[in-house]
């Protein structure tokens, strides 16, 4: 009888349209992104918050932060979930099994790494010198991107 009493609290409406969303996004999922792929999905979209949290910092920092610009990068972020999506469906399409797929989320994760370290060297925390030297171009566009914002 004790047990039947505690399901009372993991049977709730709000459990119910949890599961019943799950059930309904994961076959969607499945299909875009393709079958055993969520880590690598996984990675880029830890990068892509990553990429968030260190140009909200860095642009707080130089003072070029507002609200109107970080909700324009929301259509930039979905673009960049929307391609291996798209990239996936080609290799289906194609029969190339993930060649698209991982070059393009390879590609994607590699270009968020550079943002979201020369975003952290611009918000003034500590990285190692030779990650700085590797995305220097990135850093100096940056950099140019803040200064320009500032003058408008």
């Amino acid at each position: 009888m004790k047990f039947i009493q505690s399901l009372e609290n993991v049977v709730t409406p709000a459990n119910g349209w949890a599961a019943t969303l799950g059930a309904a996004v994961a076959p969607a999922f499945q299909y875009f992104y393709g079958n055993d792929r969520r880590d690598i999905l996984v990675v880029m979209l830890f990068m892509i918050a990553l990429d968030w949290v260190t140009g909200i910092y860095a642009a707080k920092k130089d003072n070029t932060y507002s609200s109107e610009y970080g909700l324009s990068r929301l259509p930039r972020t979905l673009f960049l979930v929307a391609l291996p999506a798209l990239a996936n469906l080609l290799d289906r399409v194609m029969g190339t099994p993930g060649f698209l797929f991982y070059g393009v989320t390879f590609g994607l994760i590699y270009h968020t790494w550079t943002s979201l370290t020369a975003n952290a060297h611009r918000a003034g925390w500590p990285m190692p010198k030779s990650i700085v030297n590797l995305v220097g171009s990135e850093i100096k566009a940056k950099a140019e991107r803040a200064a320009r914002k500032e003058t408008k």
